[in-house]
């Protein structure tokens, strides 16, 4: 538990660092978008559109930051909008380089993507700013509480107080110490959360216009569909031959065993003297015969034990029956028990989800643990199941080295597409030294009353 405890501290102090930088940042966001709003006034007298096109492209480049920064810090993934008309040019190496910069200027003013940028730019001090600066202001209030006031409460006079306590008295003194540490603790608890809440309202803001969304989703959804089709056959084919290999070939060597065996219990007896009376069948079986039948009926004993494991497991690598039976969370639990690994799952979801998604997210767990099993030498790995905003949303992070690639051959390629099949995202933060991060988002409703428990360890 105190190894826990020290890594949720490093976690608030990590988390208050990047408030800190949010906070930084937000000026640059006010230059830029003053820069912005300086251009599309000088519009009137001309100046205005050579000097739209590079400012909308450094408000671009600001925003993809923020949008890095919240998919890396909080998991939020915020799709970009399309690239901006200057940007597609230069990526087309500047076909038309005789383009004038009205038609540049106008192409930036027809933008969608732009006037949410700019209208960001505009909210992100102000609003953003506020947020993140509520916990570094109780840390840093904490920091004179604890730090400064034992030791220059004498030289402030009478009238000296520290929030709601008078520091008139070294009593007084050590009580504002003490409520000091308590606005540090509370800031550094408070920093996570609100880094969170400035990713959500970063992709409000952030996100690509609807209609981008729609045309990107239906590219995607008709990218996946062949790829769906083509995983579906795959896996149709492991079927069969899982079948094939597996428990028909034992279910047809049992059939071999049982002749054989029926042909030794069933013989006539016949001991060379010529009696062939039926009768006495039982009675002529030799000793020799007998151990041989039995040992036929021990071996198809085991291999009708054998082709039931295979039967179970190919059922269990289809649809575990926990995951039918009791749901995603307690399916996770399942899973978490059978790692090796210190895995703590905590499950918060209202309800059943549809079938398809608690399969997709479940197999999906199973991966990941196994890859921080084989890949990231990590001891502890914690999982998070919620769901809100219809959106089944599945974190998981472990203590590794770090340093996970997509690209790597770790599965994760995989898994986002398979997540693709669903409109799903992954997002994956994994700094070398660890810790890594990764969140699963899918869209989706509950459909059914809750049936597991709202959290555990395992």
């Amino acid at each position: 538990m105190g190894g826990i405890g020290a890594m949720g501290d490093v976690r608030g102090w990590r988390a208050l660092g990047r408030c800190q930088l949010l906070g930084l940042a937000g000026f640059a966001v006010a230059g830029v978008g003053a820069l912005v709003i300086g251009a599309l006034l000088l519009l009137p007298i001309g100046v205005g559109f050579r000097l739209l096109p590079p400012a909308a492209a450094a408000l671009r480049r600001l925003s993809d930051r923020y949008r890095s920064w919240a998919a890396r810090w909080t998991g939020t993934a915020i799709s970009p909008p399309e690239p901006l008309a200057g940007e597609r040019a230069d990526r087309a190496e500047q076909a038309d380089r005789a383009e004038r910069p009205r038609r540049r200027a106008a192409a930036v003013l027809g933008d969608e993507g732009f006037w949410r940028d700019l209208r960001w730019a505009w909210l992100e001090p102000w609003l953003g700013g506020l947020l993140v600066a509520l916990p570094l202001a109780l840390v840093e209030y904490g920091a004179f509480g604890a730090l400064v006031q034992p030791f220059v409460w004498r030289h402030l006079g009478d009238g000296n107080w520290y929030a709601f306590i008078p520091v008139r008295s070294t009593p007084t003194m050590l009580a504002a110490l003490a409520l000091g540490l308590v606005f540090i603790a509370a800031g550094l608890r408070l920093a996570p959360r609100v880094l969170a809440l400035h990713g959500r309202w970063s992709r409000r803001l952030l996100s690509a216009p609807r209609s981008t969304e729609l045309a990107r989703r239906v590219e995607r959804l008709t990218d996946i569909r062949d790829e769906a089709l083509d995983a579906q056959a795959a896996e149709l084919r492991r079927i069969e031959r899982d079948l094939h290999d597996g428990a028909q070939a034992r279910l047809v060597a049992l059939g071999m065993t049982l002749d054989e065996a029926t042909r030794l219990l069933g013989a006539d007896g016949t001991d060379g003297s010529g009696d062939t009376d039926g009768s006495g069948d039982a009675d002529h079986i030799d000793g020799a015969r007998l151990r041989a039948a039995r040992a036929l009926l021990l071996e198809v004993r085991e291999t009708s034990a054998r082709a039931l494991q295979d039967l179970r497991d190919l059922v269990h690598g289809i649809q575990p029956p926990v995951l039918a039976d009791r749901g995603l969370g307690d399916a996770v639990r399942s899973l978490a028990l059978d790692s090796f690994l210190d895995v703590h799952v905590e499950a918060r979801l209202p309800g059943r989800l549809p079938a398809a998604v608690e399969s997709a997210a479940y197999f999906a767990v199973g991966e990941l643990l196994a890859n921080a099993a084989k890949h990231s030498g990590a001891r502890e790995v914690r999982i998070a199941l919620t769901h809100e905003d219809a959106r089944l949303r599945v974190t998981v992070t472990d203590d590794g080295r770090g340093g996970a690639d997509p690209s790597g051959g770790t599965g994760l390629h995989g898994l986002r597409r398979r997540l693709g099949t669903f409109d799903g995202t992954l997002a994956l933060h994994s700094p070398p030294g660890g810790p890594t991060t990764v969140t699963l988002e899918i869209p989706c409703v509950s459909s059914s009353p809750k049936t597991s428990s709202s959290s555990g360890t395992a």
